[in-house]
């Protein structure tokens, strides 16, 4: 049996995702309801038994599936699937999708009746507690659930064997695991085994090296290990730090120093590394000397389209040396462009806080853009925010954002004071803020918000007593005025 509802679609902005105008949608559409043994699945998500299909305009239903999507993939990863498994579950997931967006309507049935847009913050609060849900009732079958929806589960699947192990690939693991392991002649550990073990490294760590990456057990002491980690002790890096290093790259120790290392660090220097900070980028990312050269120069080569110098794209090289791990087309370059949307000179910022690039744009920085927009700050005032303070966007929402506008609302301050000053997120809430206000508040004078933080305990404590000296000052010229003005009216 079909029924019809009729919905009427008021006009919609947004000043992300362009501007919309429907001015009225009069259409009708049938209602559905899918009805599986043992269990209900809608192709709407009113799940009291009800349905409703309201119609929204296509540009902003796209939005949507876009944002389910995104939302579903962080998801899904989160599970311990890899992006590429994550992605080809998606694309197979189609009505799986659009009863994400049919939840999103459910839930949020009121916003649609007043013609306000869902935020993304508003969509992963929606979306995420049912995929919990979901995963705890189907558990290991959720991905089958998601791909055949709206088709149940089997609950009770044969058992299918596991893959035939490769021979050849487990051979091997066993082979150089064997060799982290075994003892010899002397009764002792291997020599490069033993030597890794006096560099601070314990059995286990050299075991999950060899694991994941089994020709490091075969790499001799004096013809790789060895004169790998002297040539790093020789660039200032720390013994400590040594072990840390091989931990993230083990493949360092299987370069050529003469042909390879050497050679690469020029290539470099040449770029603008600071030569004299090579202990501080290998740590940071050893895996920076065992790219190609075309893939270092296809990251030089975007940061120069930006309009970065030379001199600071080697600043950035080595301050953040993982950003040429970054893709520039899947990555760098849609990052620069949301940026640019908000009206961010894209070159000052990836200056300033190169860390911003390798976020998620759907699960980092739309959220972190939508919760000012929510309280009333515009597009062009959040821009002005993340410029005058590259870091705002690695700041945890539910951490740090969120908890922190909680008590400057508390604050008696304008709004406005955030664009002025930004940083305000950066410091700590109970060991900086909270104490300092306090104490301005306990002394009666008030201090613009980036002196209350910025400021060192010494020049804090000397605004606040100059500022009370100048309160008493103004009270006493005031109560004499009043003094003064009494006795001429006697």
């Amino acid at each position: 049996m079909k029924a019809f509802s009729v919905f009427r679609y008021p006009e919609l902005s947004s000043p992300l995702r362009g501007t919309l105008t429907t001015k009225s949608v009069l259409c009708f559409h049938p209602r559905t309801q899918l009805c599986l043994p043992r269990k209900l699945f809608f192709c709407q998500a009113k799940f009291d038994g009800s349905f409703s299909t309201r119609v929204v305009p296509p540009t902003l239903l796209a939005a949507e599936k876009e944002e389910a999507k995104a939302v579903l993939a962080l998801f899904l990863k989160k599970q311990g699937l890899s992006k590429a498994v994550a992605a080809r579950t998606i694309n197979k997931s189609d009505l799986f999708i659009q009863h994400l967006v049919s939840r999103l309507h459910s839930v949020h049935k009121s916003r649609y009746l007043v013609g306000r847009e869902l935020t993304t913050l508003e969509i992963r609060d929606a979306l995420i507690p049912y995929l919990e849900s979901l995963l705890e009732e189907h558990g290991s079958v959720l991905v089958d659930v998601v791909e055949n929806f709206p088709k149940p589960p089997v609950k009770e699947k044969p058992a299918v064997p596991p893959p035939p192990p490769n021979p050849t690939t487990d051979s091997k693991k066993l082979k150089a695991m064997s060799q982290v392991s075994g003892i010899g002649p002397a009764g002792n550990f291997r020599p490069h085994i033993l030597y890794l073990i006096e560099l601070g490294m314990d059995i286990e760590q050299i075991k999950g090296i060899t694991h994941r990456f089994p020709a490091f057990a075969y790499y001799s002491l004096e013809g790789k290990i060895k004169p790998v980690v002297e040539f790093l002790l020789e660039l200032g890096v720390p013994k400590s730090d040594i072990p840390i290093i091989l931990t993230k790259r083990p493949q360092l120790c299987g370069i050529s120093l003469s042909e390879n290392l050497k050679p690469t660090m020029k290539f470099l220097e040449n770029l603008g590394v600071d030569k004299t900070q090579w202990a501080k980028v290998i740590y940071r990312f050893p895996a920076l000397l065992t790219y190609s050269r075309q893939k270092v120069k296809a990251t030089v080569d975007f940061l120069d389209e930006l309009g970065l110098s030379k001199e600071s794209i080697g600043k950035i090289l080595t301050r953040c040396p993982n950003i040429v791990s970054y893709s520039v087309e899947d990555k760098l370059r849609p990052t620069a462009e949301y940026f640019q949307s908000l009206g961010v000179d894209v070159a000052i910022l990836l200056f300033r806080c190169p860390q911003n690039f390798g976020l998620s744009i759907e699960a980092n920085l739309k959220p972190v853009t939508e919760f000012f927009l929510e309280r009333g700050y515009s597009v062009k005032e959040v821009g002005t925010m993340i410029s005058r303070y590259g870091a705002l966007y690695t700041f945890s929402l539910m951490d740090n954002l969120i908890p922190k506008w909680e008590f400057f609302l508390t604050m008696d301050y304008a709004k406005s004071e955030l664009v002025k000053f930004p940083q305000f997120f950066g410091y700590n809430l109970e060991e900086r803020i909270k104490p300092r206000y306090a104490r301005m508040k306990a002394s009666g004078v008030r201090l613009l918000l980036n002196q209350i933080l910025s400021l060192s305990g010494n020049d804090f404590d000397n605004a606040l007593e100059k500022k009370m000296k100048k309160m008493l000052v103004d009270r006493n010229i005031s109560n004499s005025s009043d003094d003064l003005q009494s006795d001429m009216e006697k």
